[in-house]
């Protein structure tokens, strides 16, 4: 008697087309198609472009070593023009029509949040977004809405805010005003950032909210210059984020600035003017360097004509990374046996792989072998807490003469310790 229970039912398939046909045929094609909602264009257009190329370069690599019960993994994309009613019905097209699985995407929280509550929540279709740090997917996540289906390989801004806070006022920026784009992710980094800096002792002199693809910013940043700040932290996206920019240093403001992570951009400095920019200064979620890291930093500026640096490009492969072993880990290609595919090649007791054709090699052959995986991706050590987050380094970096350069970086256990001060300083107590 042959024992199925330990095989995926997409093989038995397989098997019985390879019966029907003709001795001389070999082989049969087969794939399975994972979903992909990117903000191609629009103001987030330049993540979504540099997280596209990695996901297609991670699973052309496991594909090179495989693929998924002998399948390939394809990708079937939509453009979300960095717009949510167009990611929601992307969305709805590849769940709802096309069946898919699992979803990756969006880069942006304002993209990622409604494809969540909208489109694969309610009909309970494992998500991975490579750079949505809205603090709202892990209250969704507590709350149950999410059905332990929702990961991300980024950390969340409750722990930006709080890095940016304390990094501000390591560079000496003491009276600072915020310029925050008006969407989930925004305001979320923005109300995280001042309670942070406040409690470090920092003063705030202005919080300017702003809408989305505006023509003109003049009038927020007048109204933010009259509160004669020292320094700006502009949390907003390369397009918007270079007219605001531009706006603030014509009326004079100062070149202290502080920019979250999305800014650092080749788009938003030639935007801006490199000139502009000299000693402008940025947080980042850090990687932990492996071979993962070197692999991916030599292979993707060939692979995709950009730099390897670009925001969310190293982290979207380690989320296709794990979204492929995971189907290969999985019994079946449906959402639940997924999900346990991904904390099986996430396991910080399993067998070390890195990034690349050849590690993958390895990591389809202990998977075969019953074994779980430790992936250590370009990001570093990938592990999920109950809620799909992960932790990690952040780093600082500044652009100087139109490049970007770390030059400082706050390790994971420094994060959690600061966090943890913060939380149990009394409301008003001086730090």
């Amino acid at each position: 008697m042959i024992d199925r229970s330990e095989t995926p039912p997409w093989a038995w398939l397989l098997a019985a087309a390879l019966l029907a046909l003709p001795a001389a045929a070999s082989a049969v094609d087969c794939s399975v198609t994972v979903g992909v909602v990117m903000e191609l264009t629009g103001t987030a257009g330049a993540y979504g472009q540099a997280a596209a190329k990695s996901l297609e370069m991670a699973f052309r690599d496991i594909n090179a070593a495989g693929g998924t019960h002998g399948c390939r993994i394809v990708t079937d994309t939509k453009d979300s023009q960095s717009q949510p009613s167009v990611a929601v019905d992307a969305a709805n097209q590849l769940v709802q029509l096309h069946k898919v699985p699992v979803l990756i995407g969006g880069i942006v929280s304002s993209v990622t949040l409604p494809i969540l509550t909208s489109v694969t929540g309610p009909a309970k279709v494992l998500q991975v977004s490579p750079a949505a740090s809205s603090p709202r997917l892990t209250e969704l996540g507590r709350a149950g809405k999410t059905g332990g289906l929702f990961f991300r390989t980024i950390t969340s801004d409750a722990l930006q805010g709080t890095v940016a806070a304390h990094f501000a006022l390591a560079q000496g920026f003491k009276r600072i005003a915020v310029i925050y784009v008006n969407n989930d992710f925004g305001s979320q980094l923005e109300h995280e950032f001042v309670r942070a800096y406040r409690a470090l002792g920092g003063a705030i002199v202005a919080e300017t909210g702003y809408n989305e693809r505006q023509g003109s910013y003049a009038a927020e940043v007048t109204a933010t210059l009259a509160h004669n700040p020292d320094a700006l932290y502009l949390i907003s996206t390369p397009v918007d984020g270079a007219t605001i920019a531009r706006a603030w240093i014509s009326q004079g403001g100062t070149r202290q600035l502080l920019l979250n992570d999305g800014m650092n951009s080749e788009d938003f400095i030639h935007a801006v003017g490199a000139k502009y920019l000299n000693g402008a200064y940025g947080t980042s979620s850090g990687t932990t360097p492996s071979a993962s890291s070197a692999y991916f930093n030599a292979e993707y500026r060939a692979f995709a004509h950009m730099d390897p640096a670009s925001p969310a490009a190293d982290r979207a492969y380690d989320a296709g990374a794990i979204v492929g072993l995971a189907l290969a880990a999985a019994t079946k290609p449906e959402p639940l046996a997924i999900r346990a595919g991904i904390l099986r090649v996430t396991d910080p007791k399993g067998a070390v792989v890195h990034a690349g054709r050849e590690e993958f090699v390895k990591a389809l052959a202990l998977l075969k072998a019953g074994k779980s995986l430790r992936y250590e991706g370009v990001i570093g050590p990938v592990s999920f807490d109950a809620y799909g987050d992960i932790s990690g380094p952040f780093r600082l970096w500044r652009i100087s003469d139109g490049v970007v350069t770390t030059i400082g970086e706050m390790s994971a256990a420094a994060v959690a310790a600061l966090n943890a001060r913060l939380a149990a300083q009394p409301a008003g107590a001086k730090p």
